[in-house]
């Protein structure tokens, strides 16, 4: 099993970039195979990874996820093909809808359709990656625009059809579209003992193509942390509780239901009513333990092999971890010996 990591994010506030990189070029040291950018309502996905991949040699670097509501399918695929050129191939183009409060309140894009739009991006961005003249008739997406003097063109740079593509997906039909069109998947809102709740959609997706699950990477993980298990679990609570009341509407929030379907949906109905309501403190304490230890590797080094097996078993083809630590040098103490145990499996 591969381990990944990721940098940036929502939670990302600090201007310290060379901490990152520092980190990243240790994670390549000890084995790391690749390494996600986040993008929410901070830090872009893709102005970091020109840096990271001058300053490593191995690690591969992926998008996760580029928000397709941010750019044009056209601009998605140049700036894929960019990253590839500048890496050295060692690119994953990593990509997802995003979600209602972003992409209309940030974005100023209507959030409907998301799959269908999901789907024409993919097209678009495969036509480019193939080398092929981009002419798309989609619902969302015409190329060229219809009425106006453009034409169908094709980009100045080399196509290059064997850049990976990710999806971060969570809904049943985006799933199944995953397990048809995708690379691999990265993924969230994941429990190793009812992995059905979201790989058996991926796994019906493939099928209907004539491809099988084990030619998709799945990626999924969580926090890893080496200490008291129920002392770990209580800080991770409030971010599962924001994950549950606040990434999406309170009608529109897929981790939630991604939650819900893993067995967990009286949990996620209450923690969910108790956000939306102002009451965050008691959404934070209707979390158990036993969901933040089912989702996350806590504990002492045969805990934290157990889930790593745990998470192996369920068709996780790469783990990735978040590891805690006070600074630098603890993160990376964490990171290796989760690493260690990694490679013990």
């Amino acid at each position: 099993m591969k381990v990944s990591i990721g940098v940036g994010g929502a939670a990302s506030t600090t201007r310290d970039f060379q901490e990152n990189v520092d980190f990243v070029i240790e994670a390549e040291k000890l084995g790391v195979d690749a390494v996600w950018s986040a993008e929410a309502w901070g830090q872009d996905a893709v102005t970091p990874l020109p840096y990271l991949a001058a300053s490593t040699e191995r690690i591969r670097l992926g998008t996760g996820i580029m928000q397709i509501s941010a750019r044009t399918p056209s601009m998605t695929a140049m700036t894929a093909l960019s990253l590839a050129a500048i890496s050295g191939d060692r690119f994953l183009l990593g990509l997802g809808v995003s979600g209602p409060q972003v992409v209309e309140g940030l974005q100023g894009r209507p959030f409907k359709a998301p799959l269908t739009r999901l789907r024409e991006t993919v097209d678009i961005v495969k036509l480019a990656f193939a080398g092929e003249r981009i002419a798309y008739q989609g619902r969302f997406h015409q190329l060229p625009l219809p009425g106006g003097q453009g034409k169908a063109l094709r980009l100045a740079q080399a196509g290059n059809p064997n850049i990976p593509i990710y999806l971060a997906t969570l809904g049943p039909k985006a799933l199944e579209y995953t397990g048809e069109a995708a690379d691999g998947w990265l993924g969230t809102s994941f429990v190793p003992t009812s992995s059905g709740a979201h790989l058996d959609y991926i796994r019906t997706g493939a099928a209907a193509v004539g491809r099988s699950l084990d030619e998709i990477d799945i990626q999924v993980g969580g926090s890893v942390a080496f200490g008291d298990p129920q002392a770990l679990a209580q800080p991770l609570k409030a971010g599962l509780a924001f994950t549950l009341g606040a990434m999406g509407s309170a009608t529109t929030n897929f981790y939630n239901d991604a939650y819900k379907r893993a067995g967990w949906e009286d949990v996620a109905r209450e923690s969910q009513a108790l956000w939306v309501a102002g009451k965050r403190d008691q959404a934070t304490a209707v979390i158990p333990d036993e969901m933040v230890l089912g989702t996350n590797l806590l504990g002492d080094d045969a805990m934290v092999r157990e889930r790593l097996a745990a998470y192996r078993e369920s068709g996780v083809t790469t783990i990735r971890l978040a590891p805690a630590g006070r600074d630098l040098e603890s993160r990376l103490e964490t990171l290796g010996r989760a690493m260690d145990l990694a490679k013990a499996l």
